[in-house]
């Protein structure tokens, strides 16, 4: 992404270290910064050092931090530069297909996602019902996105959108390495699959055993009466 090339070019116009897609940030005993990112796929994690005084670049997954509360005894001083970027002849165009008034899966701090497990495009509109009582969004594996099911834009995975909610609910997702890329690092994951097997549920906090179409509008029922008071 843009955010990617960008920090990219300026390590090597400054000279200057970089880290990407870093999902936690910490000060070494030495004043050096430490910078934790996936790598393999998120089946391992990969601390970066920074030393020296230099600036360093760092970009950050979404949702990964929460804004602090805001203290008048450390001021911060936020500067704003607008940069003109010019058209590139020579580049790709891409073409975005309108998706309403959906909420970003990236911006989501619940993401309801669906797999082949749903057994058709029809049964989306079973998460999209829980997605609509809890505020979340609606993602998907790849390939129920291949198979015409779901638009790219709520692609979850290595190839797709990587996301970071407080709750990610996998609903016949089997849990494949690129999909488990793009949503291991939420803050709580709960699968539902009727596979007891499936690799999703090694990384599940909270397990289902079960056909996922029967059981999310009991699941949105009771949603429903515990929001409800």
């Amino acid at each position: 992404n843009n955010g990617k090339e960008l920090s990219a070019v300026l390590s090597a116009q400054l000279g200057v270290g970089v880290a990407t897609d870093c999902i936690a940030l910490d000060v070494g005993s030495d004043g050096g910064v430490e910078a934790v990112r996936p790598i393999s796929s998120g089946k391992a994690l990969s601390t970066v050092r920074f030393k020296g005084n230099k600036p360093h670049i760092l970009t950050l997954r979404p949702n990964v931090f929460r804004a602090g509360e805001s203290s008048s005894e450390k001021p911060v001083e936020i500067f704003r530069e607008i940069i003109e970027l010019g058209v590139n002849s020579n580049a790709a165009q891409k073409l975005v297909k309108e998706v309403g008034s959906q909420m970003d899966i990236t911006e989501a701090r619940i993401v309801v996602s669906g797999g082949l497990g749903m057994q058709g495009p029809d049964n989306f509109q079973l998460l999209k019902d829980l997605a609509d009582v809890v505020g979340g969004a609606v993602g998907a594996s790849r390939p129920v996105v291949d198979n015409g099911w779901r638009d790219f834009s709520s692609q979850v995975g290595q190839t797709g959108r990587t996301v970071s909610p407080d709750l990610y609910i996998a609903c016949g997702i089997s849990g494949a390495v690129q999909h488990l890329a793009g949503m291991s690092s939420s803050r709580c994951i709960v699968a539902i699959n009727s596979d007891p097997h499936a690799p999703i549920f090694s990384y599940a906090d909270y397990g289902i055993v079960g056909d996922a179409v029967k059981l999310l509008p009991i699941i949105t029922r009771e949603f429903i009466k515990i929001l409800a008071g």
